[in-house]
């Protein structure tokens, strides 16, 4: 993840949770809440190579996130001097809230590697690190962790049952966890060492956030590119239905770039393909569809799907 506007978030939640007390248990299950997972709301990881902490309360009482809290955490992950107001992605720290609240509440969580800029993970692969090229590490959506006292073959598992998310073992306490795709994998099955990602072949389309309302601002963002120069059509669809997806409507996408096709030629654009949603859409659960409208090689697919996401035209504040 998803990388985060800082007006998007205070606007976003401001106008959602003007009502809302801070996190309960019920809370973070509810539709009052912009995540499908979430736990108390209070998290403290330290980074194990630089011994950096946050200690923090993620939301504020009135519902909003606290600024000061993301800082700390895109420092302790090695997320600095970025684009004004991008942040290590707030889906997956409540993933990791959540899972951490399952197994370990209150518990110390130790980082052992968090953001990584794309030269220095390309680094890391040069010295037969198990990395993969187009890692989610570099995007602001991953981490690997350990929480002392967790086993981290019995953590794995927990996650994994979840289907929500990303999760890798590679032996001993430590695994992975991202925002992207739900998948897993143990060392003989990352498939890391392979070219499977080449081509720009799995590459993941997300949102910030689970929950939307009507007419509200919404930020998707590519992850796992391979290799940039490519376009995507100025209009997002949005898609409805599991069997037989239909599209609903067109979105456009917010840019000044002229002509049909949108490139997207670096890191940075492809983080932030901005668009609003309709004032009339119903309640329910969709995805967004964009269409690559260049494409560089025949490998990539002609469409990409993001991850699904829930219209809620009035957030309760009580259980769903």
């Amino acid at each position: 993840m998803v990388l985060n506007s800082k007006i998007f978030i205070i606007g976003f939640l401001a106008c959602s949770f003007f009502f809302f007390a801070p996190i309960s248990s019920s809370y973070a299950q509810s539709k009052s809440s912009p995540f499908f997972l979430m736990g108390d709301g209070r998290i403290h990881i330290q980074n194990v190579q630089t011994k950096q902490e946050a200690n923090v309360v993620l939301i504020l009482p009135d519902g909003s996130l606290d600024e000061s809290a993301w800082e700390k955490i895109d420092s302790v992950f090695g997320f600095t001097g970025q684009r004004k107001g991008e942040h290590i992605s707030p889906r997956l720290i409540f993933m990791l809230d959540y899972f951490s609240d399952q197994v370990a509440p209150g518990r110390t969580i130790f980082l052992t590697s968090g953001y990584r800029s794309p030269e220095y993970n390309a680094g890391l692969k040069k010295q037969g690190k198990i990395v993969a090229k187009t890692s989610t590490h570099m995007d602001g959506l991953a981490l690997d962790f350990f929480i002392e006292g967790v086993n981290g073959k019995e953590l794995w598992n927990t996650i994994r049952k979840k289907n929500c998310c990303g999760v890798g073992h590679y032996g001993g306490k430590e695994i992975h966890l991202d925002a992207s795709r739900p998948r897993f994998w143990e060392a003989a099955t990352s498939k890391v060492d392979t070219n499977e990602s080449d081509y720009n072949r799995r590459m993941f389309l997300s949102t910030d956030f689970d929950r939307y309302r009507p007419g509200q601002a919404l930020r998707l963002s590519l992850s796992s590119v391979s290799d940039f120069g490519f376009g995507i059509r100025k209009k997002a669809a949005l898609i409805t239905g599991r069997e037989e997806s239909k599209s609903l409507a067109e979105i456009d996408i917010l840019t000044q770039d002229p002509g049909d096709c949108l490139p997207i030629n670096d890191r940075q654009t492809s983080h932030f393909i901005n668009l609003t949603l309709p004032q009339n859409i119903k309640e329910g659960r969709y995805r967004l569809q964009l269409d690559f409208c260049h494409r560089p090689f025949e490998q990539m697919p002609l469409t990409i799907l993001s991850n699904e996401i829930e219209i809620v035209s009035i957030f309760s504040s009580g259980h769903d």
